[in-house]
C-alpha cells in the first residue's frame, strides 16, 4: 500500500442488479442520492441516474461485451482522481460488484491509493434473470447444487480457462454470464465432455427487464436457435432441467403488457405515477414529454385575485398543476390555506382531488366524469346565480366552463396560472424507434400533448400508422382526430390508471 495520505473524498461501489431499477437496493439509493459523481457501466439501468442530483457530474464508463469507452486501468484511476478531489464518488456496476464486476480489481485499485471505499452488494444477475425468466435455480426434485461461470474474457479468444470435463460432469445447474458471443464453444465443449446433448437450455436477453427475451431448447439445438433468431448480447445462460420448469413459472413474460414499449408524452414532473403503472403491467414505458409546465409569462391577474379572495363565492381547480402554482402563489403573497375559509372548492379529476386534499383542505364538488361538462351538471344543481368564482387555470384551455356559468347567470375570473411549453426532447431517438418497429402505443393525457406531438412530428406522420394512439378521454381524443390523428384506445376512467387499463384490455384482444 502506498504512503499517500488519503483525501475527504470517498467511492462507493454500488450495484445496480441485473435490470429492473426496482431492484436496486435502499443503501445503493441512498448513496446515489449523495452521489457529487456517479461513473456508471453499460448494464447499469441509467434510470437510476434519476435517484441523483441535477449538479451530479455523470460519467459513461461504456464497459460492455466486445469493446470499451475506458478501459479498466483508466475507470481506476478515474475513480482515484475524482476522490482526490474530495469528491463522494459511486461507482455503480450492473448486477453485484463483486460477481464477475471487477469490483475486486477496483477495490483494490483504490485501497492501495489510500482511497477510503464501500460496497454494497446488488442483486446479481443470474439470480435475478433467472426469477424473471421463471427459471428456479435450485429445485428439490431437479437440481441441489449452483455453478456460475464467465462465458467471455478480456482478451476474446476461445479460450475461457474452464475446465470442461469438471463442469460438463456437474449435475446440477450452470449458469454462464455473458457468454452470448461464445454459445457454441460453450455447447460444444458441454457435449464433447459427456453432458448429455438433451439437456435443456435457456438464453435470457435483457433480463428483468421489458425487453426481455427467452430462447429454450437442448445444448444440440440451442446453435441453431441463436444463429436463426440472432441472439446478442447482453444475454445469460442457464443450463439444467430447471429449465423445464419455466412453462410452469413464466410470471414476468405473461404480464399483460409485456414486450408493448409505450410512449409517455405527460410533462416530467407528473409523469411518475402513470411510468410505474406501466412497468407493474410489463411495458418498457418511453419517457417522451412534450410539455412542460411554467409559471405564467404575467403574475398580475392571479395576485389581484389572491388580494381578493374573499370577494369569491367558489375556487374551481381542473388539473392538478393548477393547484400547484396557485399555492405557490398564495404562498409567495404570504397567505395560505387558512385564507381559503369560506369558499367552495370544486375539483375535475381525482388527481386534482388528491393533489388539494394534501393541502389539508376538503373538496365540496367532485363531478362524477372528469371534465368540464360534468362539473357544469354539478354546478346546476346549485344556486349559482349571481355568485363569483375564480378558475386558476393554464393560460390556455377551453372556455366551455366559464362561457356556460356567465350564462346561468354567475360571475367568473379566469386567471393564468400556468402555461406550458415544448422541452427539448429527443426526437431523433424516439424518431429512430418508430422506423425499426420498436414503439407499439403512444399515449396523450391532455389536448396540449397531441397538439404539441403533432408540431415535432412534422411531416412524419405516417410513421404513426402501425402504432396504437391512446387517449385519456374524449376531448383530448377529439383534439387527435381533428389534427388527422386514428384514435384506438380511450379510456372509460379519464385517468392515468383508466388509460393503463384500457390498453391492458386492448393488447389482451385476439389477433383479428
Amino acid at each position: 500500500m502506498t504512503s499517500q495520505k488519503p483525501s475527504s473524498g470517498k467511492v462507493i461501489l454500488v450495484g445496480a442488479g441485473p435490470g429492473d431499477p426496482g431492484l436496486l437496493t435502499l443503501k445503493g439509493k441512498t448513496w446515489l442520492e449523495r452521489a457529487e459523481v456517479i461513473v456508471y457501466d453499460y448494464l447499469a439501468n441509467s434510470r437510476l441516474l434519476g435517484f441523483a442530483s441535477k449538479n451530479t457530474e455523470v460519467i459513461y464508463a461504456g464497459k460492455k461485451e466486445g469493446q470499451a469507452l475506458l478501459k479498466q486501468a483508466a475507470i481506476n484511476d478515474l475513480l482515484i482522481e475524482k476522490a482526490r478531489d474530495g469528491k463522494i464518488v459511486v461507482r455503480l456496476k450492473g448486477g453485484d460488484p463483486f460477481l464477475f464486476g471487477r469490483g475486486g480489481e477496483e477495490t483494490t485499485a483504490l485501497s492501495d491509493a489510500g482511497i477510503p471505499f464501500e460496497v454494497v452488494p446488488g442483486v446479481p444477475s443470474p439470480m435475478g434473470v433467472s426469477a424473471y425468466a421463471g427459471i428456479p435455480l435450485t429445485h428439490r426434485d431437479f437440481s441441489s447444487t449452483v455453478s456460475i461461470i464467465t462465458g467471455s474474457n478480456e482478451k476474446g479468444n476461445e479460450d475461457l480457462n474452464i475446465d470442461w470435463e469438471k463442469i460438463a460432469s456437474r449435475t446440477g445447474t450452470l449458469v454462464f454470464l455473458m457468454g452470448a458471443r461464445k454459445l457454441k464453444h460453450i455447447a460444444e465443449n458441454l457435449i464433447k465432455f459427456g453432458k448429455d446433448p438433451g439437456t435443456p437450455i435457456a438464453v435470457i436477453q435483457w433480463g428483468t427487464t421489458p425487453r426481455q427475451k427467452t430462447w429454450t431448447g437442448t445444448l444440440k439445438t440451442i446453435v441453431e436457435i441463436a444463429e436463426r433468431e440472432g441472439i446478442r448480447p447482453p444475454a445469460l445462460t442457464i443450463v439444467g432441467e430447471v429449465v423445464s420448469l419455466k412453462e410452469q413459472i413464466n410470471w414476468f413474460e405473461s404480464l399483460p403488457l409485456f414486450g408493448k414499449t409505450i410512449v409517455v408524452t405527460r410533462a416530467e414532473e407528473q409523469s411518475r405515477n402513470f411510468v410505474d403503472l406501466l412497468i407493474e403491467k410489463g411495458a418498457e414505458p418511453l419517457a417522451f414529454p412534450v410539455i412542460e409546465t411554467v409559471p405564467p409569462e404575467d403574475w398580475t391577474p392571479l395576485d389581484k385575485a389572491v388580494e381578493s379572495l374573499s370577494d369569491y363565492d367558489g375556487l374551481i381547480f381542473t388539473s392538478a398543476n393548477g393547484v400547484r402554482f396557485f399555492m405557490r402563489r398564495l404562498r409567495e403573497n404570504g397567505k395560505d390555506v387558512r385564507d381559503l375559509k369560506g369558499l367552495r372548492i370544486y375539483a375535475i379529476g381525482p388527481k386534482t382531488e388528491q393533489a388539494i386534499n394534501a393541502l389539508g383542505i376538503r373538496v365540496d364538488v367532485v363531478p362524477e366524469e372528469y371534465v368540464a361538462e360534468s362539473l357544469l351538471k354539478s354546478l346546476g344543481q346549485e344556486a349559482i346565480q349571481g355568485k363569483k368564482f375564480l378558475l386558476p387555470r393554464a393560460t390556455e384551455a377551453r372556455e366551455i366552463l366559464p362561457n356556460e356559468l356567465r350564462k346561468a347567470g354567475a360571475e367568473i375570473d379566469v386567471v393564468p396560472t400556468y402555461r406550458t411549453v415544448m422541452p427539448n426532447s429527443d426526437m431523433d431517438t424516439l424518431l429512430a424507434r418508430m422506423k425499426e418497429g420498436s414503439v407499439h402505443a403512444l399515449t396523450f393525457t391532455a389536448s396540449s400533448t397531441v397538439k404539441n406531438f403533432s408540431a415535432m412530428l412534422d411531416a412524419n406522420h405516417s410513421l404513426l400508422e402501425n402504432i396504437v394512439i391512446a387517449c385519456i378521454g374524449p376531448v383530448t381524443a377529439q383534439t387527435a382526430r381533428d389534427l388527422g390523428l386514428k384514435v384506438d384506445v380511450m379510456a372509460n376512467e379519464y385517468t392515468v390508471a383508466g388509460l393503463v387499463e384500457a390498453l391492458e384490455t386492448f393488447f389482451g384482444q385476439p389477433d383479428p
